[in-house]
């Protein structure tokens, strides 16, 4: 056996990822302790290994390879790359397992692995935590042979890109005005490869490039663009530009975030109905797997457009599985993580904007006029979080108080409770002391405000 020492408790493993402040929590040692772990428990002889654009993303994506070699596989490096990149080189290179070095959205002195297994699945819970005890004892299986570093960067973009232009038909991408903030995480370099194949295949666009180069300072702050306060960064220059609409990653760009022709921002619930009637267009009678959180829009464009919506506990891990089970062809979350069965049932953040510029190109309508009906027909609240001292004794009182006049109380997910005309989502979270909450109701925005009202005081005294 090679023992590395002393016993570390690792607290940097999370519910479906790794993600930890730097320093103790997570360093160089630690990395090489989940890159070893990781290629031993799964049983690897090629682990694909790519990194975001943190500053400390790099050496720690080394300590992992050097791991991962330790055990006797080989490392495919694909360097700077998002974390959808990751999934596919798993995939296209046909490897036993794949690390993409992230903190996505998180704080700058953050960051954090995300690790899947042959074929791009995700870990089983069971997997996830043998490879957290293994990390942790260091009591790894000693091996004859290391393994190389195999560079595999170009080769895994390009079968990227090339997997991505078989989802839209190039000839019927109208020359839209497009704004793209990369918020410079890592999405510029592999959007530009993108847009590159894209003109050549005759589809070109006047896209207006924001915050494009990564730079591990973010200097114009962490891209999460789903939080109200970043949205004029890229709401503005759609409004300055009078660009068609806008795009904005996050850090690994698995997610983008959509702003109409008129700079508002698009909650993700109108985006999974609208690419569900696009999907379903082309494969009619498709199931469609969607999370509880925010779901009338959804279910009725599904059904509406001849497909079978299927629900799912939200987080990636349930999706994917449920989506597999069921052979469904697309999946969203509100969050705006959206999974596609030819992409190996993983997330994308580059897939959906591409569909939408196909969406407007063919049916010539705005990406504000295809939503305006939606947006009306199911108002919802948008994700609320709210810290509370016991998040089971919060989702039980709002049980006793809503759910005996309910329509239906499910417990898939946290509790959702529907009434004829209003419903609700409340869980708790996965990573921290909080409880989110979501409200929508059937085109009643008057009574969406006093339901909302009426929850968060009902949740604020629950926070003692």
């Amino acid at each position: 056996m090679a023992d590395l020492g002393t016993r570390m408790r690792l607290t940097c493993f999370k519910a479906y990822d790794i993600r930890a402040k730097l320093g103790a929590d997570l360093n160089e040692d630690i990395a090489y302790r989940i890159g070893r772990s990781t290629a031993e428990t799964l049983g690897a002889s090629q682990v694909v290994i790519g990194f975001d654009a943190r500053e400390t993303s790099p050496t720690l994506a080394e300590a992992a390879a050097r791991g991962v070699r330790a055990t006797g596989a080989d490392v495919l490096d694909i360097g700077l790359c998002g974390t959808e990149e990751m999934y596919w080189a798993v995939t296209s290179q046909k490897a036993c397992a794949g690390i993409e070095i992230t903190a996505s959205h998180n704080p700058i002195d953050y960051n954090g692995m995300k690790i899947v297994k042959r074929g791009s699945q995700p870990l089983s819970a069971n997997e996830f935590r043998a490879i957290q005890e293994l990390a942790e004892g260091g009591h790894f299986s000693a091996t004859a042979r290391e393994g190389k570093v195999l560079p595999r960067a170009a080769e895994a973009r390009r079968a990227y890109v090339e997997k991505l232009m078989q989802f839209v038909t190039p000839k019927d991408l109208k020359p839209l005005k497009i704004v793209v903030n990369a918020g410079n995480g890592a999405a510029g370099p592999s959007f530009d490869a993108l847009a590159d194949a894209l003109s050549a295949s005759g589809a070109s666009a006047d896209f207006i490039r924001v915050h494009h180069a990564p730079d591990a300072a973010f200097p114009n702050g962490i891209p999460n663009p789903l939080l109200p306060e970043n949205h004029f960064k890229t709401a503005d220059v759609v409004r300055r530009e009078g660009a068609d609409f806008g795009v904005a990653f996050d850090g690994d760009f698995d997610r983008c975030f959509l702003f109409d022709g008129e700079g508002d921002f698009v909650p993700g619930e109108y985006v999974i109905g609208l690419l569900a009637e696009a999907y379903l267009a082309k494969e009619p009678g498709a199931k469609i797997v969607h999370d509880p959180r925010v779901m009338w829009n959804t279910v009725e464009s599904v059904t509406r457009a001849g497909g079978e919506p299927v629900m799912s506990k939200t987080g990636h891990a349930f999706i994917k599985q449920r989506m597999r089970e069921v052979n469904a062809l697309y999946g969203g979350e509100m969050s705006a993580h959206h999974y596609f069965r030819d992409f190996a049932y993983c997330d994308s953040g580059m897939i959906p904007w591409l569909l939408i510029w196909e969406l407007l190109s063919t049916s010539q309508k705005s990406l504000r006029a295809l939503l305006e009906d939606a947006r009306a027909r199911f108002p919802s609240s948008g994700e609320m979080n709210f810290t509370v001292s016991d998040a089971g004794a919060c989702l039980m009182r709002a049980e006793e108080v809503y759910g005996a006049t309910a329509v239906s109380v499910d417990h898939l997910d946290g509790v959702s409770i529907a009434h004829e005309d209003w419903r609700m989502n409340l869980r708790k979270s996965n990573t921290e002391p909080l409880v989110r909450l979501n409200v929508e109701t059937r085109g009643a925005p008057e009574l969406l405000r006093e339901k909302t009202d009426e929850l968060t005081q009902l949740i604020k005294g629950m926070r003692t």
